[in-house]
């Protein structure tokens, strides 16, 4: 499989398995997951590979087809609904701040690199997955998170969760 997408595109799809793996792929993945171009691969000993994915765009898991000896699915990728500029601001603001409490107490060095990381993210959009992907590290949550389609909701629940992570119920 890997061998396949490194001589190919060079792009992987990652889904998340929601029950025992069956042949009935439908059945126990997720439907959405996240297209990934490969930057670097290294295999282990044992034969399995670690991998360095940047992601590329959220796909939606469209058919899974049986004509290749691993898993293997048409995928149709998926549009994010775009934050409306009177609010994008305000929403922005409250995910910084949100974060900025996660910060409070860790060194000033580890504070900077994270603001200078958040300060380069162009749009909202790669903001909220920037910090979803260091932050939430609940495998339902990023799902969840996954899934949504509205960055204006993918927004409120990361806030949330973050609010409630700082807060010790999560």
């Amino acid at each position: 499989m890997l061998t396949e997408a490194v001589e190919g595109s060079c792009v992987f799809c990652v889904g998340t398995l929601t029950a025992p793996e069956t042949p009935e792929l439908e059945s126990c993945t997720s439907p959405v997951g996240t297209a990934g171009l490969i930057r670097a691969s290294r295999e282990a000993d044992d034969g399995r590979s670690n991998l360095l994915l940047h992601g590329l765009c959220r796909v939606r898991f469209v058919e899974w087809l049986d004509e290749k000896p691993f898993p293997y699915a048409r995928v149709r990728p998926i549009k994010s609904t775009s934050l409306e500029e009177p609010g994008s601001h305000e929403k922005t603001r409250q995910l910084r701040e949100a974060v900025e409490a996660i910060l409070l107490g860790l060194s000033d060095e580890l504070v900077s690199e994270v603001r200078k990381i958040l300060d380069r993210a162009p749009d909202p959009e790669v903001l909220t997955d920037a910090v979803a992907q260091q932050f939430v590290k609940d495998p339902l949550i990023r799902q969840t998170l996954l899934e949504e389609q509205g960055v204006d909701q993918r927004i409120s629940q990361l806030v949330d969760y973050l609010r409630t992570a700082r807060s010790g119920d999560n």
